[in-house]
């Protein structure tokens, strides 16, 4: 990751040179050469600035619209001069994208974390991976809200986030499949085609869950009315075979 930008970068003074004679006549005659020098700052790691940067911007957003975000804002909220942003980011779009992955990919973990038990609860279990996708991009509302107000007009956007998409459809593909030669699901349309439309359903559901305050409260919390059509689509009307 880049180096700490603001550190000092002029080469030390010889031992012979006039910098060295004034600072050792600054220290006075009591001082000594081996005296042990203060403690200097912990040194900021470019990690480390890169998510100040994008924990700004996820907190800014859920306070304003990102048409309303600017650099100096994510600067000052990561602590760091404008110049210095631009060492990580080439733009706020450049931090959305990152910010878009972060979540997604902190969702793709926690419903992997929970994505066990299919053969013996199989409700439970695509239960605690739905509420997984919505918990997550729950606690993250504005980077939500942003994203469906960019992607009309971001065709990198849009890219990224169907990448996204096509690794949750894939897993979720691949457990279809799984259901089925177990004997556990219904017999039905291609795994691939019923994956994709099931998270384009997610996706749609979830996003205006927590963009548009004029659905029913019932909406709000999405996560049970899309468990049945998930599992009518999967086991049939009659629900999951153990």
């Amino acid at each position: 990751m880049p180096a700490d930008l603001d550190a000092a970068s002029a080469p030390p003074a010889g031992p012979g040179s006039a910098a060295a004679s004034a600072a050792g006549a600054a220290a006075g005659p009591g001082a000594s050469a081996g005296a042990p020098r203060g403690r200097r700052a912990a040194r900021v790691s470019g990690d480390e600035r890169e998510s100040a940067i994008l924990t700004t911007a996820d907190r800014l957003l859920g306070e304003k619209d990102f048409s309303a975000l600017t650099i100096d804002d994510l600067a000052r909220g990561a602590g760091i001069s404008r110049p210095t942003f631009y060492f990580y980011f080439a733009s706020k779009r450049s931090v959305l994208l990152a910010l878009l992955d972060r979540v997604a990919r902190e969702a793709s973990r926690r419903s992997a974390e929970v994505f066990t038990g299919l053969e013996d609860d199989p409700a439970a279990t695509w239960r605690r991976v739905i509420a997984a996708f919505f918990d997550t991009f729950a606690q993250h509302p504005g980077v939500v809200s942003a994203v469906v107000g960019a992607r009309g007009t971001d065709p990198e956007l849009v890219e990224q986030w169907s990448r996204l998409l096509q690794g949750w459809i894939d897993e979720t593909a691949a457990a279809i499949e799984r259901e089925r030669t177990r004997g556990a699901a219904v017999a039905g349309p291609d795994p691939r085609v019923l994956a994709t439309s099931l998270n384009l359903l997610n996706e749609r559901v979830i996003m205006a869950a927590l963009t548009e305050p004029s659905l029913p409260a019932a909406a709000v919390d999405p996560v049970d009315t899309l468990l049945h059509v998930w599992l009518s689509s999967i086991y049939g009307v009659a629900g999951p075979a153990r």
